[in-house]
């Protein structure tokens, strides 16, 4: 089953990662729900996307029994923590990127054809990406929850390995994952979901969804 998303164009000359937040506040969330290894979350995860003629942006919206949150620089193995990731291929290339960002927004990114194909973005590549994150803790049905949610703005120019002037009109295959390998209880969810994998695996680009960057 491949789903399609159909990603808004915002007009906007802003690249302030907070307005953007409260912009997308106002477009169709998305849920990461499909589970394919049956790993036990009782939170809930979804996300908003839209782009601007400057990037693309991304907000991620997190319930979860328990957070972590320990690795601070680029490229470092954030899906340990609790973690949310983007795989985008480009004009339907084999080759894909992958942005991977713990709860506070410490970034891996790559690009390549599988899991184990990777080129590391520079890190001064990955500064570029913009990024607010808010955390609130409270009950849900008797248990204490934390709540957070992570707003990315990512330049075009960090697609290094394509020269994006703008997504406008342009068509993508994409996953969305929520995973934390090191929690409590780990836990491996997506957006399109995923079969025929005996265990969790988010470099599977042939289950990846569809798409379309809308004109306006």
């Amino acid at each position: 089953m491949q789903q399609q998303i159909n990603i808004p164009y915002y007009a906007t000359n802003t690249n302030n990662v907070n307005a953007l937040s409260e912009a997308l506040d106002h477009s169709t969330k998305h849920s990461i729900g499909n589970n394919p290894w049956n790993y036990e979350f009782s939170g809930e995860a979804d996300f908003n996307i839209a782009y601007t003629d400057a990037g693309i942006v991304l907000k991620f919206n997190v319930t979860e029994e328990s957070i972590l949150a320990r690795f601070t620089k680029a490229n470092d193995p954030v899906y340990k923590d609790s973690c949310v990731e983007f795989f985008i291929a480009l004009n339907n290339d084999s080759q894909y990127y992958n942005f991977e960002f713990n709860c506070t927004g410490t970034c891996l990114a790559g690009y390549g054809s599988s899991a184990q194909d990777r080129k590391l973005l520079p890190a001064d590549q990955i500064k570029k990406i913009q990024v607010t994150s808010s955390f609130k803790s409270g009950k849900q049905n008797t248990k204490e929850m934390v709540s957070w949610e992570l707003t990315l703005f990512i330049p075009n120019g960090v697609f290094i390995h394509h020269k994006i002037e703008s997504f406008k009109g342009q068509e993508a295959r994409v996953n969305f994952y929520k995973c934390g390998d090191d929690l409590p209880k780990p836990h491996y969810l997506c957006w399109n979901p995923i079969k025929d994998a005996a265990e969790p695996n988010f470099h599977m680009p042939n289950y990846f969804g569809k798409a379309v960057f809308l004109k306006n």
